[in-house]
């Protein structure tokens, strides 16, 4: 028998944690205000009763500063099985980094990676369970594999006949929709649904979009979205522990959905700094005036541009919140690097990140950015109208 939910976190404790992500903001919604769907207990617990239960999280699903499994565990919850997504159940392996199968060693949980060969759960790995729960941070970007272990979990419930219970967190990039609609053909691990790579959906409504387009299985899956309170896609959400190791602060949140697409290319995007996703530059010195050298470090095991002095932008102060998606920087670094040729590391993976490729052509081709963007904009209007459908909180329009 499930014991009975006293609500007993003091969630103030959110920004208090040391693993807290400082925002340059003073603006921001104070925490008290806003609830993650994993807060309501009494909305799914009830759900969970007498059932097997496996669990879709990492190091983010968190109630205040305890993790769910244990919140869930102190409830009599049968929790009999773990699946992690990129980085890990504890969040500390590098981007594309192989993860292994394991046991909680806390608890004695199995734990199964869902990155890698194995990104689906097959039948043999869902034998047993009668429910899942998916708590997991998102930051609101087509590219950040969270959300497509949510379509691989999506998939797999509805052709296996499982329920799936999603507990809603706000989106720190909720607050706008930008960038290109992935095109047909392009689809991949980095970018599996048609949507554009700032979609401002919170995980939870991006999940009721995945299931009932049918994008994932012609089957619907038995889904419950347990939303947050408090929460509407104007509010400016500081996470309190960083999603991943190079995502530390919401400055980084903020400007990873702009200049993420310069990754396949020769220029540093701070991995391997103290300002991941903050800093850009090259060996160049025609790039710019900053200066920075990446190093070899936890979670940026040989960074791009390892030991070199590179030059370019320090993009730590600038207000990177009501920025948008902006593609400036990788036409300017484009444009000012001297070899050319050599600029792409990886096109075809520029491509996938990008979910097209005549950004990539149009750039090499010396077009202008203002028309570039132009391109994407009906499909990315087209969305907006199909995202209204699928709103669970205020919009910002």
């Amino acid at each position: 028998m499930i014991k009975r939910y006293f609500p007993a976190l003091v969630v103030l404790l959110l920004i208090l944690s040391p693993f807290g992500c400082k925002s340059n903001s003073k603006n921001l919604n104070s925490p008290e205000k806003i609830k993650v769907g994993a807060e309501s207990m009494d909305r799914y617990l009830p759900l969970l009763e007498g059932k097997n239960v496996g669990l879709v999280i990492n190091h983010t699903s968190l109630i205040g500063e305890t993790h769910l499994l244990d919140s869930l565990r102190s409830q009599d919850v049968r929790i009999e099985k773990i699946f992690a997504p990129e980085h890990g159940f504890r969040g500390e392996a590098d981007a594309g980094a192989h993860i292994s199968n394991g046991v909680d060693k806390k608890t004695g949980i199995p734990i199964v990676s869902l990155y890698g060969k194995n990104k689906k759960p097959t039948d043999e790995q869902l034998k047993g369970l009668d429910i899942l729960v998916f708590d997991i941070q998102d930051v609101g970007v087509r590219f950040y594999t969270y959300i497509s272990t949510l379509h691989y979990i999506i998939q797999a419930a509805a052709e296996n006949g499982v329920p799936l219970i999603v507990l809603d967190r706000p989106n720190p990039n909720g607050h706008y929709v930008g960038g290109p609609v992935l095109e047909k053909g392009f689809d991949s691990f980095v970018g599996m649904n048609t949507i554009p790579v700032v979609y401002g959906l919170t995980i939870g409504e991006l999940a009721n979009m995945i299931n009932e387009e049918h994008w994932a299985s012609e089957k619907e899956c038995d889904l419950t979205v347990v939303k947050c309170q408090g929460y509407d896609h104007t509010s400016n959400y500081s996470l309190p522990i960083k999603p991943s190791p190079n995502l530390p602060n919401d400055q980084s949140i903020w400007l990873y959905p702009s200049i993420c697409l310069l990754e396949p290319t020769q220029i540093s995007v701070g991995r391997g700094t103290d300002l991941q996703f903050q800093v850009l530059g090259g060996p160049d010195s025609n790039l710019g005036s900053y200066t920075f050298t990446p190093v070899d470090k936890p979670g940026a095991n040989n960074p791009v541009n390892e030991g070199k002095k590179c030059y370019g932008y320090d993009l730590s102060k600038i207000h990177a919140r009501d920025l948008g998606f902006d593609l400036k920087w990788l036409f300017e670094l484009y444009n000012n690097y001297q070899d050319k040729s050599h600029f792409f590391s990886n096109e075809e993976f520029f491509d996938l990140l990008a979910g097209n490729s005549w950004i990539r052509k149009d750039l090499k081709a010396g077009k202008p950015l203002a028309e570039v963007e132009k391109k994407w904009q009906e499909p990315l209007n087209q969305f907006k109208t199909l995202r209204k459908k699928y709103l669970l909180y205020t919009d910002f329009e």
